[in-house]
């Protein structure tokens, strides 16, 4: 096993072999990635005191945090979910193909749904339900409007070119799963 993914209490985490994880990025505990998700360079997912479990074809990029709730919440993210630069995602659900933007925060029990993105900077409170196909910003993140085509495009597009620069780095050596 790779450094950079350790146990907690004698649970180790349950990668899939296709996963992209970079060096630098840290897999601890109770924590289950599917096929083709790719985590970037500072990453920490922290399964400690609960679980995590992350889909297949998931991008979480550079600096972000994914930890859980000791008592009540795990994290759960679906598939082909995108998590942006620096983010904070704590013990909350994100649904199948939605999208967290840049350094936003999904907070204690908050659902983000099918299709819906959150904006850069959002902070979404604890227990708050951001329904498919909205767009929510602001701190704290309300709604703005329904995704437009071009939030659409992006829900769809971005997880297939984040697998496609991690082979790239697993072409060559870098974040191959020990």
């Amino acid at each position: 096993m790779a450094d950079n993914i350790m146990p907690f209490k004698g649970v180790w985490p349950t990668i899939d072999p296709s996963v992209f994880l970079a060096p630098t990025a840290s897999v601890i505990g109770d924590v289950e990635i599917g096929a083709e998700t790719n985590i970037w360079f500072g990453c920490l997912v922290r399964g400690d005191m609960n679980v995590i479990r992350i889909g297949k074809r998931v991008n979480i990029q550079d600096l972000t945090v994914v930890h859980v709730d000791s008592r009540k919440y795990g994290t759960f993210i679906g598939d082909q979910v995108t998590i942006g630069h620096a983010a904070v995602i704590h013990a909350c659900t994100l649904k199948d193909r939605c999208f967290i933007g840049m350094q936003a925060c999904v907070m204690d029990g908050a659902v983000v749904e099918t299709g819906a993105m959150v904006a850069a900077g959002a902070l979404v409170p604890p227990g708050k339900t951001i329904k498919a196909g909205q767009l929510w910003a602001g701190t704290p993140a309300r709604y703005v409007r329904d995704c437009a085509e071009r939030e659409i495009e992006m829900i769809e597009s971005v997880p297939p070119e984040y697998w496609a620069m991690a082979r790239e780095y697993l072409k060559i050596g870098i974040g191959v799963v020990g």
